[in-house]
């Protein structure tokens, strides 16, 4: 049997005096929060980059102990097993250098270099991936082209520059010639690997949803070959720029490598370092680009 006065509201149950204080009692007042101040943010930044700021740091030291080294071993002209009795110490680098950067014709050798860089790595690339992307995918063409390229590869990009200067009618062309092939076989050999290294499974599963040639090319085989392609082009750049620089030594008439050879010639030990150094730089801003270029392709690399 139910009854109105048995059944109660929560409210009910509570003690008059509970109530009353509830209702008195004052909202909780939200404070708003104080900006962290500049030293926290600093060491935040810290924190998070402190892995580079250590690796920067290990660099730092490294290159001012060359540089130490390179000092003593000059200005005592040490001779052990290795003559330093005729290598510019870097106080004697760096008096070339501060000449040559207001020099217009130093500034042309690199511009000429860079300019021949560009030009060949950029063919070689435009041709090696896609050649090495359709070698991978098709067994004919791979049979076809594959010896061939085996052949040639071996041959050094020297042994080259007769041969160009015979095929092409300028010495720039020759020159850029044998820095596309410099860089060529790397590309291509590379992009090879990455295409062997595909899952299988991958592929039979885009063919099942349907995916046509074209499709399982973008979005199968080129995004898991990119890391082997991006390994290429990092090793292509690296022998495109021995390639370039022996062309120069031997057919040139401009460039960082003639440059070089010039200052041996003419008993200018500073500007042979001099060149040296700046064909070094020259090649790590080269592969700091393609390396960077990789990062923006692939960002899940990073990750």
């Amino acid at each position: 049997m139910s009854s109105p006065a048995l059944v109660r509201q929560p409210e009910d149950s509570m003690p008059a005096t509970a109530l009353a204080e509830a209702g008195s009692a004052p909202a909780a007042i939200i404070r708003p929060s104080t900006p962290p101040s500049f030293a926290t943010l600093g060491l935040r930044w810290y924190r998070l980059n402190r892995a580079g700021l250590r690796a920067a740091a290990i660099g730092v030291i490294s290159l001012l102990a060359f540089l130490l080294v390179w000092h003593l071993l000059t200005t005592y002209r040490v001779v052990f097993f290795v003559r330093f009795t005729n290598v510019p110490s870097p106080l004697a680098v760096y008096d070339s250098f501060t000449k040559a950067i207001h020099d217009p014709k130093f500034l042309m050798h690199i511009l000429l270099s860079c300019r021949r860089i560009f030009i060949g790595f950029s063919l070689a690339a435009i041709v090696g991936v896609p050649l090495g992307l359709i070698m991978g995918r098709f067994k004919l063409v791979h049979e076809v082209i594959f010896p061939v390229a085996e052949v040639l590869r071996p041959i050094p990009a020297i042994a080259w520059v007769p041969m160009a200067i015979m095929l092409w009618p300028t010495n720039e062309q020759s020159i850029v010639y044998i820095t596309f092939l410099g860089s060529f076989f790397p590309i291509l050999v590379n992009t090879l690997h990455g295409m062997s290294l595909v899952d299988p499974v991958l592929v039979r599963a885009a063919q099942c949803l349907g995916a046509r040639e074209r499709s399982i090319f973008r979005e199968v085989y080129f995004p898991a070959s990119l890391p082997h392609i991006f390994t290429g082009l990092t090793v292509g750049m690296g022998v495109a720029w021995v390639s370039l620089i022996a062309a120069e030594m031997i057919s040139g008439q401009y460039g960082i490598g003639y440059f070089t050879w010039e200052a041996y010639s003419l008993v200018q030990y500073a500007d042979i370092a001099l060149g040296m150094i700046a064909i070094g730089v020259l090649g790590l801003g080269s592969s700091l680009l393609i390396r960077g270029a990789g990062q923006l392709v692939m960002p899940w690399r990073s990750t």
